[in-house]
């Protein structure tokens, strides 16, 4: 499901008046006023929707079958049991024939994201830093949600379906696959793949000790979460987009923000918010390990990522083991800065 779907993006395509007055109308949310594809929607899939009733947001052509039913799991449940703003109610169109396609509307959130030009721009060094904190705190809020094994929702049977062959093997096999993958659009090394058999064999053990699983977003970023300012006070103010959630090790959804303050050289801000989230960790030991291996799956991913579309910001004759190691060496020196 959602853990095998990574890149693909189907396009909602063209949308007339009439069928988003139909959809309000299925729903009960009024007349419509305005419409506009977003600018940084999920993979092309989303519309804001402006009635008498309120803002929504259109979200359809799904990527694989049953993403909005999985989605809608997740924003239910959250709604109920965490103290985290989501997009509820969540509804999904119970016919493909308005569209050609199904989908889901669900209420627009509140907020700026936090990479807009009006909210970069005004953010000083106590801003930035509650904004780490208040993610921390999400983060934590989400993770609050316990299960008792690793796997990801199953739409098909409504029920959670744990990883066949155990968490460890499942997250070693993606990073192995992906690392394959890289190699089809860039030069992967011998040495290289030496390396990342090293990084997983020297996190092994942490991993095969790791047995408290939990929600994992599975794309928590800048891009899919809000900000707003209460008071002089910087806090997330919503969360969407759980097309890639499941259930495993929490930490990995650190990566991407502590990727975003090393690109960004803002290192003191990533302590941060490091801080702030393992001071609340129960169990401490083999945190290390365990980002790096994360590390490096976020590392292969957007590696074969650029290479195959031509975007790559760095010295193109830098090897993978070479520009990742700088990730994870770096990553290893803010966590050993706030022990």
């Amino acid at each position: 499901m959602t853990t095998k779907i990574l890149f693909a993006s189907n396009k909602l395509g063209d949308i007339t008046n009439e069928q988003l007055q139909q959809m309000l109308n299925q729903h009960n949310l009024g007349e419509l006023i305005s419409a506009i594809k977003t600018d940084n929607g999920a993979m092309g899939q989303t519309m804001f929707v402006h009635s008498s009733k309120g803002e929504f947001v259109l979200k359809g052509n799904p990527l694989f079958p049953g993403q909005f039913e999985e989605e809608q799991f997740f924003v239910n449940n959250i709604s109920k049991c965490i103290d985290v703003t989501v997009p509820t109610p969540y509804f999904i169109g119970t016919t493909n024939s308005l569209f050609g396609w199904s989908y889901a509307i669900m209420p627009r959130l509140k907020g700026k994201h936090l990479n807009d030009i009006e909210v970069a721009d005004k953010l000083m060094s106590e801003d930035k830093k509650q904004i780490a904190e208040s993610m921390a705190n999400t983060l934590m809020q989400f993770h609050s949600w316990r299960v008792d094994v690793c796997g990801e929702f199953d739409p098909n049977t409504n029920s959670l379906k744990e990883f066949e062959e155990g968490y460890t093997r499942w997250l070693y096999d993606r990073i192995i696959y992906w690392v394959e993958d890289a190699r089809k659009y860039s030069e992967i090394t011998l040495d290289d793949m030496k390396w990342v058999e090293n990084v997983l064999q020297q996190a092994l053990n942490a991993f095969d000790q790791f047995n408290t699983p939990t929600f994992v977003m599975g794309d928590f970023k800048p891009g899919n979460f809000l900000i707003h300012d209460v008071e002089g006070d910087w806090k997330i103010s919503g969360v969407f987009d759980f097309t890639n959630a499941y259930f495993g090790d929490p930490l990995a959804d650190l990566i991407k923000i502590i990727t975003m303050y090393i690109d960004y050289d803002e290192l003191d801000e990533a302590k941060h918010f490091l801080k702030i989230y393992i001071a609340k960790t129960d169990k401490k030991e083999g945190i290390i390990q365990r980002l790096k291996v994360h590390m490096l799956m976020q590392r292969t991913l957007d590696w074969g990522c650029a290479k195959a579309i031509g975007a790559v910001t760095w010295d193109m004759n830098m090897s993978f083991s070479v520009w990742a190691e700088h990730y994870l060496k770096t990553l290893e020196d803010i966590i050993r800065g706030i022990e």
